[in-house]
Parts: C-alpha cells; sequence; structure tokens
C-alpha cells in the first residue's frame, strides 16, 4: 500500500488534468488592468474577501445544483503566469505600464488565497455564496473571470441535468446525445460531464468517457439503414452460434423469421424494407451481443418493427439477446406503445419472457416539456436520449454568477444599487442549512462569521435581508454548516469527492427538499412561509440585518432639498 504522501501526489496528479485553456489568461482584460491600478496605487499588500453567488434561480426553477468546484481547484493547483504570458501582455497593455509590474505577475501564486465552498453537488439558493475566496487583494481580484466561467456553466448545466432527472423519474434511463449541438468542444465535454453529475446515465461522447469514466452509448445513425438498399448487398451472411460456435445463415434465418412473424404482427412481409433488413443483418453480425436498431428510417409500423423482431429472433436462434430499440421521429408515446405490445406478441406466442422488456429508447429533439407530456400518455419507454436542449440549456442560456467584493483590510464593504437584488451583503459570512421537523431542509440562513452557529432546539431569528417587517422564528431540528475550506496554504486541503460521489450528492441533496420546491410547474420557493419579495430566497440573521443596514445608512449618499 502506498504511503499517504504517494497517495496525495498522484491524487493531485490525476486532478491537474484541465484543459490547457484554463489558465490566468482566461479572463477578461480589465482585470489585469485593474491589478496594474491597485499595484500602482501601493495596495500590493491589501487583503480582501470576495464571495461569489447568483442572485436567480435557471429554468423558472427554485434550486440550483453547485458545479465546478474541481475545477477551480485544479485552475488554482496550476496557477502562474507563463513567460510567453508576460511577453503577451508586454506587447498589448499601454506601454505606460512600469516592468516591475510585470515581474509582480510572474511572480504571483494562489497560496495566499483561502477558499471556502459549498460541496460540489450540493443544492444551492440565490445570495447563498457558493464561495468564499479571501486572500491578496490584486491575487483575488485576478481569479474573477476564471472562477465564474468555471462556476457557471457547469451548476447551469448539472441544474438542467437534474430537472431531467426529476421529470423522467427514477426508472428512467436519460443518456445525453448533445455533442454535435453543444458550444464548441470545450462546451461538449463540459456538457457530458455535468450532465452526468446531475443525474444522467451516460453519454454518447466517446472522450468524455475516457476522461472522466463516464458510460458511454451508441448504435448507429440512419445513414447505416439507407447505405443498404437489398439483400443482395450482404457480403457477410453468417454468424456462429454464441454456444455451439456451428455458424448458420443469418440472411436465411431473419427471412423466416420475417415471414412467420408477419401474420402475428397483422402486417405484410412485402411493406417492410429489405435495405433496412440488409443493414440490420449486418450490424446483427457484427455486434450480436449489442444489436440495438434504429427503427424509424421507413416507417416504425408498416417495417422497422417487423424488420427489427425477425434480426432479434434470429440472434435468439443463436443464443444471442438484441438490445432494443430506438426511434428518433414520430409520435414517441404512440409508436413506444406499439413497440411494447409488439414485443409482447412475440414473447407471448414463443415464450421468451425477456423479448417482451426489450429496451425502447427515444430521442428526436426531447426537452423537459416533452418528458412530462409523455409521462401524462403513459409511454413505455425505457430511455431518453437528450441533445439539443440539455446541452445548450435553451431555456436559459446562462446561470448569472457574480463576483463580488465584501471586505477589505478587515473592513465590511457593500455595493449599493436602486435595484435591491443588486445590493451586496457586507462582511464575512458563514451560511447554515436549517431543517425542519420532517426532515426536510427549511431554509439557509447566512450569517456574520463571528457570530455563534444557530443550535438544534433552539428559536432563531430569521430575517428578510431588506424588509424589516418580514421575519420568522424557526427552531431547527438539524443545522448544517455549509461551508468547509478547500483550500489553504497553497494546496487542496480537503477530501475532493469523484463524479460517482458528486452524482449521489446530487441525489441526496436534492431529497432533502420537499417535492414542491422541485417540481417543475409554479415552484414553492425554498424559505419560510412569510411573503417575501420574488427572487429574494436568502434569509438573514438579526446580527447581519442590522449590520448590512447600518452600513448602507453609512454608503448612501444624503440628499438634499432645495
Amino acid at each position: 500500500m502506498a504511503d499517504g504522501r504517494t497517495f496525495r501526489t498522484e491524487d493531485r496528479r490525476k486532478r491537474a488534468r484541465q484543459n490547457g485553456v484554463v489558465q490566468p489568461l482566461l479572463t477578461d482584460l480589465y482585470q489585469i488592468t485593474m491589478a496594474y491600478a491597485y499595484w500602482k496605487s501601493g495596495k500590493i499588500n491589501d487583503t480582501a474577501v470576495f464571495d461569489l453567488y447568483f442572485r436567480k434561480n435557471p429554468f423558472q426553477g427554485e434550486f440550483t445544483i453547485f458545479a465546478g468546484l474541481e475545477e477551480c481547484l485544479k485552475f488554482f493547483e496550476n496557477f502562474h503566469y507563463s513567460d510567453s504570458d508576460i511577453e503577451y501582455l508586454k506587447q498589448t497593455l499601454p506601454q505606460t505600464i512600469e516592468p516591475e509590474f510585470f515581474v509582480f505577475l510572474r511572480q504571483l501564486t494562489v497560496e495566499d488565497v483561502i477558499l471556502s465552498a459549498i460541496d460540489e453537488g450540493s443544492v444551492a439558493f440565490p445570495r447563498i455564496p457558493l464561495m468564499r475566496v479571501e486572500g491578496p487583494l490584486i491575487i483575488v481580484q485576478l481569479l474573477e473571470t476564471t472562477m465564474l466561467t468555471l462556476v457557471n456553466y457547469a451548476s447551469l448545466m448539472a441544474t438542467n441535468a437534474a430537472r431531467y432527472r426529476l421529470a423522467a423519474g427514477k426508472h428512467i434511463s436519460l443518456l445525453e446525445f448533445g455533442l454535435r449541438r453543444a458550444q464548441g468542444p470545450d462546451g461538449g465535454l463540459s456538457a457530458s460531464k455535468y450532465s452526468y453529475v446531475g443525474g444522467f446515465d451516460g453519454t454518447s461522447n466517446v472522450l468524455a468517457g475516457k476522461l472522466y469514466n463516464i458510460p458511454v452509448n451508441g448504435t448507429h445513425a440512419h445513414a447505416y439503414v439507407t447505405s443498404f438498399s437489398d439483400l443482395s448487398e450482404l457480403k457477410t451472411k453468417v454468424l456462429a452460434h454464441r454456444s455451439t460456435g456451428v455458424l448458420h445463415d443469418m440472411l436465411d434465418l431473419c427471412t423466416q423469421w420475417r415471414e412467420k412473424l408477419a401474420p402475428l404482427l397483422s402486417l405484410p412481409a412485402s411493406e417492410a424494407s429489405d435495405g433496412e433488413l440488409a443493414a440490420w443483418i449486418s450490424f446483427a453480425i457484427a455486434f450480436p451481443t449489442g444489436f440495438m436498431a434504429l427503427v424509424d428510417t421507413y416507417d416504425v409500423r408498416r417495417s422497422g418493427l417487423l424488420n427489427f423482431c425477425a434480426v432479434a429472433m434470429a440472434l435468439n436462434d443463436l443464443d444471442y439477446r438484441a438490445l432494443g430499440i430506438r426511434i428518433d421521429s414520430g409520435d414517441l408515446a404512440y409508436l413506444s406503445k406499439l413497440a411494447r405490445s409488439t414485443f409482447e406478441k412475440v414473447a407471448h406466442q414463443y415464450n421468451i419472457p425477456w423479448f417482451a422488456k426489450l429496451k425502447i429508447v427515444a430521442s428526436n429533439d426531447i426537452n423537459e416539456d416533452t418528458i412530462l407530456s409523455l409521462n401524462e400518455q403513459g409511454h413505455k419507454i425505457d430511455c431518453f436520449g437528450i441533445g439539443t436542449h440539455l446541452v445548450t440549456c435553451q431555456r436559459q442560456p446562462a446561470l448569472g454568477g457574480v463576483y463580488k467584493m465584501v471586505e477589505i483590510n478587515g473592513t465590511p464593504r457593500i455595493k449599493l444599487s436602486q435595484d435591491v437584488m443588486k445590493v451586496t451583503m457586507p462582511g464575512k459570512k458563514t451560511a447554515y442549512r436549517l431543517y425542519g421537523a420532517d426532515g426536510h431542509a427549511l431554509i439557509d440562513l447566512l450569517m456574520r462569521s463571528v457570530e455563534p452557529a444557530p443550535q438544534v432546539g433552539q428559536k432563531v431569528l430569521c430575517r428578510h435581508p431588506f424588509q424589516e417587517s418580514k421575519r420568522a422564528y424557526v427552531i431547527p431540528t438539524h443545522v448544517e454548516p455549509l461551508y468547509k475550506v478547500y483550500w489553504q496554504n497553497g494546496k487542496v486541503c480537503c477530501h475532493l469527492p469523484g463524479l460517482e460521489e458528486i452524482r449521489e450528492k446530487v441525489r441526496t441533496s436534492l431529497d432533502s427538499l420537499r417535492n414542491d420546491h422541485k417540481r417543475n410547474l409554479n415552484p414553492t420557493p425554498y424559505k419560510f412561509e412569510c411573503d417575501y419579495s420574488p427572487g429574494c430566497q436568502v434569509s438573514v440573521s438579526d446580527n447581519l440585518y442590522h449590520f448590512i443596514h447600518e452600513l448602507w445608512l453609512q454608503n448612501a449618499p444624503i440628499g438634499e432639498l432645495s
């Protein structure tokens, strides 16, 4: 067994695999210009605290899944400005910038940064920071854009996937088929990774399978079927029996079975496409243990199902089991019920029980509402293959996370705005999730970091941050601290879960919410039952409430009437 140091070295090496474009220059120019202005102003030794959070749940829902933490930590582990980075900046920035600044940049590290965060895969809510970043002002400012890039899409994607999982239910398989529609290769890989985190069972993306150990799935496209036009095109016709090894003529077996099954299924064999049958015979010979057919190239009812059953029964004769079918067009509810009925007829007629349970996969531009509608229609689909609407998050293309300074040199700072939702929560804070008597999460409470933690069984006053009359007492049955320190002294200092653990965290975290918080239509906001203003789901302690308003009054200009 390797000692602890070896394990940590190997663990770090595995985590260090990150897209090469994730580097300090993956940022907005104003971060660099601000860094120089800070440096020029003598703020090298200033320290700051920033909160990374979002203001509104996506997809008109009432929860968000936090994702992207591991990628942020990989970014920290590899953070440095290379010589080529410095040369580029010298050529790009104004010539008035002093050369010593570039020396300063070249030597920058994140060793003095402390990153605290909620667990990746946790349910999260607006205004509760997902991460708190503390450290030297210049470096924590330079981290902003890259961290938001790594968190915003990851969290949006994981949330979208989780919503599909809730819509489909626990017993339906979900496959991500979106690579060809994703926003470039990086978007495609991220979509595959975070759809798996959010509850999908696999992906068609082979590289994602290799990089993240995600199960990969796929059979064939319509092109394979249309590449055959006649049975005479079959070059290979024989397949060995799985047990005996004896060769059999698959073409002969399949055509015989098509003639036998046509009367049972009330379909004339003459209407079934010979080219389709030829394609599937060849595919079954190539993949006898993984035969799944795309049955809608010509006509599901008149050709696809009959040809599929003929090939599946021929495989059965040779001791193989077909996997099932995929339907990529048409009335998915009707066709899935027709397919299930067809399989049950064959299973009953020939006493083959497993045949009735052949898998039915549906694709065809499916979205969350499509699944809910199919549920209402009593579909017989076992698996959904989802692409465009999932990976592009068509219902909402961005999460809108922000990164705001809340403290400088130990002094809390507040940003004011005429839009109350854009007023920041000042100071270094911590957060707790309070649970009710029914075991479900009841409310997330934001507190000043100097306050004692709420206690089980003790009354806690929870307040709306900006409206004085909106408040309620909560007596928690369980108190969960939300933040852990993940980065300190230049290294990861907390266990980082793998994708399977994060997937499980998503599941258990969602299970902690009441169902009405998670429903698709008019979900109940996650907050105690008082009339909060729309979009405000954060609760603050009494201490933090008064602290916010004292700073507000100190910083707000006083008008003058004349």
